[in-house]
C-alpha cells in the first residue's frame, strides 16, 4: 500500500475540439493515439484523457474549456479552429496548452509570432494562406475549369476570412468562384446553378 500512495498520479490531457466526435476524431483517433505511443503514453494505462466536444456550437466552448480547468489536466490539446485554443488561452496561463489549427496563428491573433508564440504552442496547416495555390493546381489539372466551389462553415468564427481568401485566389485565376454554406452533417447543399 506504502508503494501505491507514493506512485505519481497519472497525467491527465484535456482534449477540447469544436466539432463532435463521429465527425471529425474518428478518422484522427488512430493518429493521436500513436503520437501518444510514439512518445510513451497509452490511454489508460499511463495516461488520461478528457475529451470535451462542442459539436459546433462554438459558443460552449468557454464552459467546456472551464471543465477542463475545474478537472486540473496537465495540458490542454485544443483542435478545430483556433477559437478552442484561443479560448483555453484566455482562461489560463497556468496549463499549458497545445492546438492544431488550418488557420495562420499569427493573423488571427493567436499566437505573437511563429518564433515566438507567448505560452501556447501548436501547429498550423495554413490551409487558407494556400489557397490561390490549391487552386491553381486544380485548374491545372482541369484547364477548362470556368467555375471552382468552396463548402464553408458558417458558424466558424473564420468563416468570412476563409470566403474572402478563397474569392481572392479564384478572381486572380479568373475563374469563378462559388461558396457554398454547410454547418452540420445535416444541412444540405442547394442544387448548383449551372
Amino acid at each position: 500500500m506504502v508503494a501505491r500512495a507514493q506512485q505519481p498520479a497519472m497525467p491527465v490531457v484535456g482534449f477540447i475540439h469544436s466539432s463532435s466526435l463521429p465527425g471529425y476524431f474518428s478518422q484522427m483517433a488512430p493518429a493521436f493515439g500513436q503520437g501518444l505511443k510514439e512518445t510513451g503514453y497509452v490511454e489508460g494505462r499511463n495516461v488520461s484523457i478528457e475529451y470535451r466536444w462542442a459539436e459546433g456550437h462554438y459558443e460552449r466552448l468557454s464552459v467546456l474549456v472551464g471543465d477542463l480547468i475545474d478537472r486540473t489536466v496537465d495540458v490542454i490539446f485544443a483542435g478545430g479552429g483556433t477559437d478552442p485554443a484561443k479560448i483555453a488561452k484566455a482562461a489560463t496561463n497556468k496549463i499549458p496548452i497545445v492546438f492544431v489549427s488550418a488557420a495562420d496563428p499569427v493573423k488571427t491573433g493567436l499566437v505573437a509570432s511563429l518564433n515566438r508564440p507567448g505560452g501556447i504552442t501548436g501547429v498550423s496547416l495554413l490551409a487558407s494562406s494556400l489557397d490561390a495555390k490549391k487552386l491553381e493546381l486544380l485548374r491545372d489539372l482541369v484547364p477548362q475549369v470556368s467555375t471552382i466551389g468552396a463548402l464553408i462553415n458558417p458558424s466558424y468564427p473564420e468563416a468570412k476570412s476563409q470566403e474572402n481568401e478563397f474569392q481572392t485566389a479564384a478572381n486572380l485565376l479568373g475563374v469563378r468562384s462559388l461558396v457554398l454554406s454547410a454547418g452540420t452533417d445535416a444541412d444540405t447543399i442547394p442544387s448548383l446553378p449551372v
